[in-house]
């Protein structure tokens, strides 16, 4: 999700499906401030909805700068017959246990 794609949604009142479980975060205080003036810019959006946007669209991008180390290991070839190389870095360990955790939440 891009950040223009959040402004959108928030105009919108788009409204994702959330879980059930909560989590305490105490934040300093000019993100709390940010906070706040995004919630009074977008009537209807709560500041818990700001926040777990905000947090969402940060994860996909910690995600996405997660570097690719190649392996030994030849998974496939490219649309130009080249090798790919298996991901040896953090990538597939991370998804392997957001897939762990997925499953746990969703219970």
């Amino acid at each position: 999700m891009t950040f223009k794609t959040l402004l959108d949604a928030w105009a919108a009142e788009h409204e994702p499906a959330r879980t059930s479980e909560t989590y305490a975060v105490h934040l300093v205080t000019e993100d709390a401030a940010k906070v706040h003036a995004l919630a009074d810019l977008f009537p209807g959006v709560t500041h818990e909805r700001v926040i777990t946007d905000l947090l969402s669209a940060a994860l996909e991008r910690v995600e996405a700068a997660i570097p690719y180390v190649p392996g030994d290991t030849v998974i496939r070839e490219d649309e130009f017959g080249d090798p790919v190389y298996e991901d040896k870095g953090l990538t597939p360990q991370f998804l392997d246990l957001v897939k762990k955790h997925r499953k746990q939440i969703e219970g």
